[in-house]
């Protein structure tokens, strides 16, 4: 198996070093188009070993849930939080299992259903649409989105984070929080509130072993749990270990040559471009802040 590996490998290989020799591409972003992430906007969960999960919060498409998160952190709610659901191919659940700890001064139990809104602001538009909408697109501002044409909506697509819920009229108050791990699961758009997404350390929590309790990937012993040591603002901690983000803009030329080539694969790896791509395979870039 490995000698039949070693011939692709050697000629991927050779791709990538072909890629990053040759000329730039229409695809390829400037300078200008990478844009900072706020500070306010990121928050740094660790788990225990210093395992560091940067979460980019989207305030404009779930203000009231991002409010409440913005409290938790602020109050340390996640100080004494676990993992406590591992699901296979689907979602990481944290928070506090025990579904006892009262909630800090200002957090709102039960939100307002920010599960989608009125306007479509993609800037991009992708060709074909899919199962769960009638288009899909990308914000200027890096989220992907999808809408029926009458309101839009934050899919759930691999390292989403939303908010954990009971049945309504819960909206969950955003103290139990869940990252997609596996194949994105688009039936649950529009029924849950998507406030973020994972930017670094996704690898911490798709790693960790599975639960196998009740068929949801629960923890089936309290000693299973894996305990997050903190949590906050990037904007609350020093300036010396301030994680700093960037995306990339796509309101330009650039970015809509960059899905035009997700659409359509070339050659010589692909032989048969598709001519289309789901959202969930052009999540907006990001980058660590040079």
């Amino acid at each position: 198996m490995r000698d039949s590996l070693a011939p692709m490998l050697t000629s991927l290989l050779a791709l990538a070093v072909q890629a990053a020799t040759a000329a730039p591409l229409p695809s390829d972003p400037v300078e200008s188009d990478w844009r900072d992430i706020p500070a306010e906007e990121l928050l740094v969960m660790t788990l225990a070993g210093e395992r560091q999960i940067v979460i980019r919060l989207a305030p404009r498409y779930a203000p009231v849930h991002v409010a409440n998160i913005r409290r938790l952190a602020a109050a340390g709610w996640w100080d004494a939080a676990s993992v406590y659901r591992v699901h296979d191919n689907y979602v990481v659940q944290w928070g506090d299992p025990t579904e006892k700890k009262p909630l800090p001064e200002g957090v709102i139990a039960r939100p307002p259903a920010e599960y989608d809104w009125p306007a479509f602001d993609a800037v991009t538009r992708l060709t074909r649409t899919d199962p769960y909408s009638t288009a899909t697109g990308h914000s200027a501002d890096g989220w992907p989105l999808a809408t029926n044409g009458q309101v839009a909506w934050l899919p759930h697509c691999y390292a989403m984070v939303g908010v954990a819920r009971d049945l309504a009229p819960s909206t969950g108050s955003g103290g139990d929080l869940y990252a997609v791990i596996g194949h994105g699961p688009r039936h649950l758009d529009r029924n849950i509130a998507i406030v973020g997404r994972v930017l670094e350390g996704i690898e911490h929590l798709s790693a960790l072993p599975r639960g196998t309790e009740g068929g949801l990937g629960l923890y089936k012993e309290t000693s299973q749990h894996v305990p997050f040591v903190r949590g906050r603002l990037a904007s609350d901690l020093p300036e010396s270990v301030r994680p700093r983000f960037q995306y990339r803009a796509a309101d330009n030329v650039r970015f809509a040559a960059w899905i035009k080539a997700r659409e359509n694969r070339q050659p010589p790896f692909f032989n048969l471009p598709s001519g289309g791509v789901d959202i969930c395979n052009v999540m907006p870039p990001v980058r660590r802040a040079p």
